[in-house]
């Protein structure tokens, strides 16, 4: 926890605190002039930009209680804000609390509105702290936070089955003088600061202060004259024996004294050590837990927002980094291993390729490289996909012929298109010497590619044979559904019967021909895979 800067403002004087690892230390003490603020100037200067917690422990604060119409959100704090701004108008500190509700009635919301009535005491104290741009966190009253303490400590009595007074006393000596704190049901109600003379015992002024304030929570109808008031009175153990001062406030019909050191609240705040004035008590609340602050700060705060946004940008910058650097000691330790792996790989790569070497020395001679057989593999595979086979065009044959029932295959004649089968004359040579043949191209094994396919198809018409138009339509048919093939083109060579002009028709219409005379025609077929 970074340290904290805890001023305790008095009307004679400000004390400068700090706070460290849950202890506290000094204070520096400036009075309330003119040389103070410039030594208290001087001293913030030293500090440097560090944030800063005001308590103001003033006679100057007000309360006064209001039952306000219920009204719930937005709204209702409007409300109260309107209200509070007319009841004081001289001031920006100040605070309204709900306290619950009435239980007759509307039920309204019973509000106590509070506020330090002389805002020139701060005056000096915050400029002082603007013009050294020291962060200012909150401005909390002493009243408010004697009530805080006083609930710490009646927690920490529960635990004997005692309840819980409802009208209660709280007595401390602050710096500032005696503080009478009242609290009805838990609440805070009425607070008033007393301060006695220099040449008055302490001891004598307790029991006579608090019987003023009994007479005044009685007048303005906080206390009924028939109830009891349970008094708390916290004082040094160093300043007066505690025997010695219970003896003197003496328990009254409506009256009961509980008189206790520093030490037990000490204990219920766990402090290390036991305070000399109930200011430290004050001071360890808020150093210890922060709470929000009770006055609103008038843009006086600008500072403590900068002050978090940087401290927010240097953890995010901390988190930023370390993130890196368990990115980065990650892909190390991942390099490191993969490393390692890569040795390991490595070292029984040669393992195996020094005994792949042993085992083929002991080998006679192979007939051939290894990549040649590969190579090897790879040709026999290319022909035997990509040969010169009439398996593939004879079955678009048949493809077709299942389609065309009249057709009837009479002979078939196949080959290979390939470059190179043709015989050449060799130019200049002697009459009669013998033609030499061109080099067979690797087309003829399908390499790279398959050759074209020829096949000349010769078939007949069963049907219809008095009929040519019948003839013709059964042709024409089946040598379409031969072109419809992929890459196949078809080409008619030979017609079932000559249409030409200048030939002599014979024959006698609707006589049966013989096996010999059916219609008969050829076509030529072309594949390039």
């Amino acid at each position: 926890m970074f340290p904290k800067q805890l001023f305790y403002l008095t009307s004679e004087q400000l004390q400068a605190w700090q706070w460290r690892q849950g202890t506290l230390s000094g204070p520096a003490v400036f009075p309330a002039t003119r040389a103070g603020v410039d030594e208290f100037i001087d001293y913030l200067e030293q500090q440097g930009a560090r944030p800063a917690w005001l308590i103001v422990d003033l006679i100057e604060e007000d309360f006064s209680r209001h039952a306000l119409p219920h009204v719930r959100g937005r709204a209702g704090r409007q409300l109260r804000t309107r209200r509070l701004a007319q009841q004081y108008r001289d001031t920006p500190y100040r605070a309204a609390l709900v306290q619950g509700r009435l239980e007759e009635g509307r039920r309204d919301d019973v509000v106590l509105f509070t506020a330090l009535t002389n805002p020139a005491l701060l005056a000096p104290w915050i400029e002082a702290m603007e013009l050294m741009r020291t962060p200012l966190a909150g401005i909390y009253s002493a009243t408010l936070l004697s009530a805080t303490l006083l609930e710490r400590m009646a927690h920490q009595d529960r635990t004997q089955d005692t309840p819980a007074p409802h009208h209660r006393l709280l007595v401390t000596l602050q710096s500032g003088g005696l503080r009478q704190t009242y609290l009805q049901g838990g609440a805070l109600k009425f607070s008033r600061l007393v301060q006695p003379t220099a040449d008055t015992d302490v001891a004598d002024t307790i029991a006579p202060e608090t019987g003023r304030t009994q007479q005044f929570l009685t007048s303005v109808r906080l206390l009924e004259r028939d109830d009891p008031l349970h008094v708390t009175v916290l004082v040094p153990a160093a300043a007066v024996a505690v025997a010695e001062l219970a003896a003197r406030c003496q328990d009254g019909p409506t009256t009961l004294y509980d008189v206790q050191p520093l030490d037990t609240a000490a204990r219920a705040l766990r402090m290390a050590a036991p305070p000399v004035l109930a200011d430290q008590l004050l001071l360890h609340i808020v150093g210890r837990s922060a709470p929000d602050s009770h006055y609103r700060l008038g843009g006086k705060e600008d500072f403590y927002r900068m002050w978090r946004l940087r401290l927010s940008l240097y953890a995010s910058s901390a988190v930023l980094a370390t993130t890196c650097l368990a990115w980065t000691v990650a892909n190390l330790v991942g390099y490191g291993i993969a490393h390692g792996n890569a040795d390991g790989l490595r070292s029984e790569t040669a393992h195996y390729q020094a005994a792949y070497r042993n085992s083929m020395s002991s080998m006679p001679p192979a007939v051939d490289r290894t990549g040649n057989m590969k190579a090897a593999v790879q040709i026999d595979r290319m022909v035997a996909q990509q040969g010169p086979w009439p398996l593939h065009m004879l079955g678009m044959v048949s493809e077709a012929l299942e389609k065309s029932p009249q057709i009837r295959l009479t002979q078939l004649e196949w080959r290979a298109q390939v470059p190179g089968a043709a015989t050449v004359a060799v130019p200049g040579a002697a009459p009669g010497s013998p033609a030499l043949v061109a080099p067979t191209s690797s087309l003829a094994l399908g390499i790279p590619k398959a050759p074209p396919q020829a096949l000349r198809l010769q078939a007949e018409v069963l049907a219809g044979q008095d009929n040519y138009r019948v003839v013709l339509e059964n042709m024409n048919g089946f040598a379409q559904q031969l072109a419809r093939m992929p890459h196949m083109t078809v080409e008619i060579a030979q017609l079932p019967f000559d249409i030409r002009s200048n030939v002599k028709l014979s024959g006698s219409v609707g006589v049966a021909n013989s096996g010999e005379d059916r219609a008969k025609f050829t076509l030529d077929l072309t594949w390039k895979p």
